[in-house]
């Protein structure tokens, strides 16, 4: 008992190990939804600007590219439209983070890209 209790701090290092173990969960948890919004992100302003104004190919195209990166997004959410110029992609989604099951905190994504 007294090695856990000793000048040198166990105890102390066990709580910053853990506590660094911690907030490298949360971090990573809050991380992967922004990271899937920005990549989910460059990836539509690509699409539209190789899309030739292919309206349906693009949605198609789009909502591929979102179940390949996991974002609750239906085909329906996904609005593709084309004017003269620019073909325009717009889409939204929510995503709850949860932390260990006593912090749940809902993040809402939209994209809007004119290419």
């Amino acid at each position: 008992m007294k090695m856990l209790r000793n000048e040198k701090g166990f105890i102390k290092v066990l709580f910053v190990i853990l506590l660094l173990i911690f907030l490298g969960y949360a971090g990573f948890q809050f991380g992967m939804p922004y990271f899937r919004h920005s990549a989910f992100k460059a990836d539509v302003k690509e699409l539209a600007r190789v899309s030739l104004g292919q309206v349906d190919k693009t949605k198609a195209q789009v909502f591929e590219r979102a179940q390949e990166l996991n974002i609750p997004v239906s085909e329906e959410d996904i609005k593709v439209s084309k004017t003269e110029k620019t073909v325009i992609v717009t889409t939204a989604w929510s995503e709850t983070v949860d932390i260990l099951g006593f912090y749940q905190k809902r993040l809402n994504f939209d994209i809007r890209i004119e290419e």
